[in-house]
């Protein structure tokens, strides 16, 4: 019997999909946990199994085009079996092919309207006039991503994962090997010739770009954040001598684990929070809640993306252990392999530019969080120690305060609790 699926929420804040890639089409005979598609929610691109076996009878939108959670986005069945009446007869469908003969159809132009007893309604995005499976490029978002930014044209290279797949491992390859960027073309305007001769210096051009279901919910929850927590900052300098002196030793007895700066920050503000639980609570509207487990989210920029991944009861873990952690969620969030629960439940968020030589900023709360902390780059300057002028390896942190659960005092003496334990980093191994 034919079923219709439903687009799924792959978070709890997940609000409507946008198909990245269709991996089967319309008559293609599917297992169940077959690969069906790729779906951009509003935290990652996921990967969507098929959760029955038979013949896919139809696809709600092609690439590109979106549906609300919980709209019919497929329906399998058996091959000629009628399932136009599930989905209310409101659009038109997408049949298999009667016979091996007929070429699988493409997915159609048009969106589906749920039932009038369901909410959901589907958002298509612009389809082109006709889809040709010859000119499609089987990549996967992240290699698509990692292509573009190196200028590297992706359609040809050769694909080594499933059906020609191109993965991430291909272009980094194709860099490697120093394949020539495509050159550079402006995509959204062209520029005409003047009908004189007169020489044309320069011309306006530019580029509109499409908004991802991740990248309206990065706008929309922190728009929510700052506009509706009553932030304030307090901004700290530290003096991190001992702990650049201490460092390089931690390494040699962690080998081969690498213990780095952002570690050593994670472990210190875990000893921090349990010493000050006002700052590890949260804003649940109606109440505070006052959370007795300390996990810390640790902010990841990918692309134009962002991710958090957490690190539960980091007070009870190494710096070894945390470091190990922290490059294993880096690594699957730079491959869109983070799942949901290794991105949910942070008590309080780091936010670490330093990488970048920013020497300091103010970073955005991540509700229901109450606290997040920029932290930004060593910097050797001369202080005064001793009485003498000296060269010291110098870092500013800045606390971003939700006013409705955290006041500035109590703010305050985190910080200075903080940099007690990074200015003698010795006590985090205690």
């Amino acid at each position: 019997m034919a079923e219709v699926i439903l687009m799924p929420r792959l978070s709890d804040s997940m609000e409507e999909g946008e198909i990245v890639a269709w991996h089967k089409k319309v008559g293609d005979k599917v297992e169940k946990g077959d690969l069906l598609a790729e779906i951009n929610s509003d935290k990652a691109t996921m990967d969507f199994e098929s959760p029955k076996s038979g013949t896919l009878l139809y696809i709600g939108v092609p690439e590109g085009g979106k549906l609300v959670v919980s709209a019919p986005i497929a329906v399998i069945g058996e091959a000629g079996e009628a399932f136009e009446h599930l989905l209310g007869g409101s659009a038109a469908a997408t049949p298999a092919p009667s016979n091996g003969n007929e070429a699988a159809s493409a997915p159609q132009k048009e969106s589906v309207t749920a039932p009038a007893t369901q909410a959901a309604v589907a958002v298509a995005a612009p389809a082109p006039a006709e889809t040709h499976d010859s000119s499609r490029i089987y990549a996967s978002p992240l290699a698509k991503e990692i292509a573009r930014s190196a200028g590297i044209p992706i359609q040809n290279l050769q694909g080594s994962g499933d059906n020609g797949r191109i993965v991430k491992r291909d272009v980094e390859e194709a860099i490697s090997k120093g394949v020539q960027p495509a050159p550079a073309t402006p995509q959204a305007v062209v520029a005409t010739k003047a009908a004189s001769s007169t020489p044309t210096f320069g011309s306006d051009s530019y580029e509109d770009l499409p908004l991802t279901s991740m990248r309206k919910t990065i706008a929309r929850r922190l728009s929510e954040s700052l506009f509706t927590a009553p932030h304030f900052y307090l901004t700290m300098e530290i003096n991190m001598d001992k702990a650049v002196e201490l460092r390089p030793k931690l390494n040699e007895v962690a080998a081969p684990v690498k213990i780095s700066f952002n570690d050593l920050v994670v472990k210190a503000v875990a000893v921090s929070l349990k010493k000050h639980p006002v700052i590890n609570s949260s804003w649940m509207t109606d109440f505070i809640r006052q959370n007795n487990h300390i996990n810390v989210g640790v902010a990841v920029a990918v692309g134009q993306s962002l991710f958090v991944p957490v690190i539960r009861h980091a007070d009870m873990k190494s710096l070894g252990q945390i470091s190990t952690e922290v490059r294993e969620l880096a690594g699957k969030a730079k491959d869109n392999k983070l799942s949901l629960p290794e991105m949910q439940g942070s008590t309080f968020t780091i936010s670490n530019l330093g990488m970048f030589d920013i020497d300091e900023f103010t970073a955005i709360i991540n509700s229901p969080d109450s606290c997040i902390l920029a932290v930004g780059s060593i910097i050797q300057k001369p202080i005064v120690k001793g009485g003498e002028i000296v060269v010291g390896n110098m870092m500013k942190v800045t606390l971003s305060c939700d006013h409705r659960v955290v006041d500035g005092a109590t703010g305050a003496q985190f910080l200075q609790t903080l940099k007690g334990i990074l200015e003698d980093p010795i006590r985090l191994l205690v």
